[in-house]
């Protein structure tokens, strides 16, 4: 639901403001940028129960990881995003949701070297809980948005996914999780990176309507285990007609029930 303020603009764009999870959460995002919806969401309602500290990397404005606050998924979150204009946004979607003692953006590149990370004050081996919406197109893949900010949410070299990865696996906690959302076809290239730094990893396939092929998938794994994998049935979003959705999405997106999986 879009609420639209009086005219803003971060790198000239309008902004508007936004409700989530049945309007607990309002949230300030580019109305002509790159919005969060549906992803975020999902991701949040993904988060495990009782996480203490989570870490959301590529927070934007900060959707998914404020939506776990909101959702009672977790205690705290640090949200690390590296445009500027987008952090103001997500700072200000901090204090204008009541979150300031709960929630911490953070400044930075993911695909910075480690040192840096640190540097910046990202702690390794400090959060039970890490969630990432990584940009889904390759190089040279769909269509490179004009805005600059937009282009980089939605593009980025497959080959840095694994650098996405690899800082979740550096952040998280002995026996912590880290869930991503990606393009299905982004799975080998996904499972190959959280094969070498999870075990226990559980994939849940998102499907458009009932038979249809999935579009999205879940992947969750656990920093030390060494339990084999797990493939899910797939879950429909819609069901075979009109463009509603299935019962437990709707009820996800309205902020009254979680992902159970």
């Amino acid at each position: 639901m879009s609420l639209d303020q009086p005219t803003q603009f971060v790198k000239h764009q309008t902004i508007t403001r936004d409700a989530f999870l049945g309007g607990r959460l309002t949230l300030s995002q580019p109305k002509s940028g790159f919005r969060a919806g549906l992803d975020s969401v999902l991701l949040a309602a993904a988060v495990r129960e009782r996480t203490e500290n989570l870490l959301d990397l590529g927070a934007g404005v900060g959707t998914a990881g404020l939506c776990a606050l909101t959702m009672g998924r977790a205690a705290r979150a640090q949200l690390v995003e590296r445009d500027t204009a987008t952090l103001a946004l997500a700072r200000d979607n901090v204090a204008g949701n009541g979150l300031s003692g709960r929630a911490e953006v953070l400044p930075l590149d993911i695909l910075a070297k480690g040192a840096e990370r640190r540097a910046a004050g990202l702690v390794d081996n400090a959060f039970d809980g890490v969630i990432a919406n990584p940009p889904f197109f390759g190089a040279g893949q769909g269509t490179q948005a004009p805005d600059a900010a937009r282009a980089d949410a939605r593009h980025m070299d497959i080959a840095q996914l694994e650098t996405w990865v690899k800082c979740a696996a550096s952040a998280a906690s002995a026996g912590g999780t880290a869930i991503f959302i990606y393009p299905a076809e982004g799975l080998i290239a996904l499972l190959a990176a959280f094969d070498r730094r999870f075990g226990n990893l559980t994939i849940l396939p998102l499907v458009p309507r009932p038979g249809a092929p999935a579009t999205r998938i879940l992947v969750r794994g656990i920093k030390g285990s060494r339990a084999p994998l797990t493939l899910l049935p797939a879950r429909a979003l819609h069901g075979a007609e009109g463009n509603g959705f299935a019962a437990e999405f709707d009820a996800i997106l309205r902020g009254v029930s979680v992902l159970d999986w």
